[in-house]
């Protein structure tokens, strides 16, 4: 297995330019299958998880083209050949439960594998089998998988008893083509839904109140495919923001959506962060007095829950006492123990981190648990004395593209290895 080795104690400097969102990505990638023809994606990220989704589709029927020079993404569809996705295709990610909402739409069955994906907790994909219930799916849990099935989905009202980003994406996936209105409420805002909503309205699809927590879909008969650009992946822009932050370095990310991470840089200002912004740049310089702070993840456009690992990481090197309530996911955060070999302050209780900033983060070998935990680690590291061995890099390579390149074009002193120790 490949490791970073990671040679701590530089300030970045400069620019970094920002990748397409995974999670915008993903569901929009399987939403091409909601129509026969030729979609063209663009500012498609190369990471596993979308090399992944794209095997899922293919398996169904799909004929994809991956430029990875260009980001572009062909994907041709006809006829689906297959309605069930089997375990070895989606054992390492939960995002594969979204083809569903497609399969149910178009072929009136899916089965489909209990998803995998990083171990972070529970997360409520029986929200998603509630709301094909409602709108006339039968829904059977069988050998480990998810068995659906609709003659054809039919509009119906439905709040979700908590806000789920994914629920909210398969659901409207499989609205789009029912027949009748549907009414989801409770609905997640996050900027990757309406990126999905954009896209299907680009085929047709029929929908209101995307950025709400109340989104109408108008049923149609037939969706074209269209042409998309992905929108900026604004998970990894927070982390290089972070990056910039924990070195005390001066960064600047490019090709961004900064209105999409306002409670981030909002909680950098209050840090003592100096954040410049215009239309799509964001430039993170130290401030004269940095103190600790309070932060709670909630959803969009409260702050994200998939950066709370980094967040940590930079509290870890400031002054005074911070404090982070994970109100998410439960458990998430499987980074403090690696964090605390390289000589973090960090006590836990419950879904609450107290973090105590110490003069310098230390040296360690250290193993990443999921992604997210991951990126704290690398930010740990950009921080520590000396050298720091990362393992189990795999899980970066899911959600962040080239990643030890753009650090290293920022001044890093990171190198990747093959053949580490698992």
């Amino acid at each position: 297995m490949d490791i970073y080795r990671i040679k701590g104690g530089k300030k970045l400097k400069g620019e970094v330019s920002i990748s397409g969102a995974k999670n915008a990505a993903l569901p929009i990638i399987v939403a091409s299958l909601l129509a026969e023809g030729e979609t063209v994606l663009k500012n498609v990220p190369d990471l596993m998880d979308i090399k992944t989704i794209i095997k899922v589709i293919e398996y169904l029927g799909a004929k994809c083209d991956f430029d990875t020079a260009k980001n572009t993404l062909k994907i041709r569809v006809n006829s689906l050949r297959n309605a069930e996705v089997p375990y070895d295709l989606v054992k390492t990610m939960r995002a594969s439960v979204y083809v569903m909402g497609p399969l149910l739409a178009r072929c009136g069955e899916a089965d489909v594998s209990l998803p995998g994906g990083c171990a972070i907790g529970e997360r409520p994909i029986d929200i998603h089998l509630s709301g094909f219930e409602a709108m006339g799916a039968t829904i059977d849990i069988e050998h480990g998988y998810i068995k659906a099935r609709a003659e054809r989905l039919a509009g119906a009202q439905f709040p979700m008893r908590q806000v789920s980003v994914g629920a909210t994406a398969n659901l409207m996936m499989g609205a789009v083509l029912a027949k009748g209105t549907t009414i989801l409420e409770n609905c997640a805002m996050e900027p990757d839904i309406v990126d999905l909503g954009n896209f299907m309205v680009k085929m047709g699809a029929k929908i209101k109140g995307l950025g709400t927590e109340r989104i109408t879909i108008e049923g149609v008969k037939k969706l074209s495919p269209a042409s998309h650009n992905i929108m900026p992946d604004r998970i990894e822009a927070g982390t290089y923001l972070l990056a910039g932050a924990i070195t005390r370095g001066d960064v600047a990310i490019t090709k961004a959506a900064p209105g999409d991470i306002e409670a981030l840089t909002a909680a950098l200002g209050d840090i003592g962060f100096s954040i410049d912004k215009t239309k799509d740049t964001v430039r993170i310089r130290p401030g004269k007095v940095l103190a600790g702070t309070i932060v709670r993840t909630l959803p969009h456009p409260g702050f994200p829950t998939d950066l709370q690992a980094p967040m940590m990481a930079l509290m870890t090197t400031l002054p005074g006492i911070s404090v982070i309530m994970e109100t998410i996911f439960e458990n998430r955060f499987t980074h403090v123990g690696e964090l605390r070999r390289m000589g973090a302050d960090v006590t836990l209780e419950g879904n609450v981190a107290v973090v105590r900033g110490v003069r310098r983060l230390t040296s360690a070998t250290v193993m990443m648990s999921d992604l997210r935990a991951g990126a704290a680690l690398v930010l740990a590291a950009l921080a520590a004395e000396n050298g720091t061995e990362i393992r189990r890099i795999y899980h970066s390579d899911r959600g962040y593209e080239k990643l030890s390149e753009k650090l290293s074009a920022l001044g890093a002193d990171i190198i990747r290895e093959e053949g580490g120790k698992p």
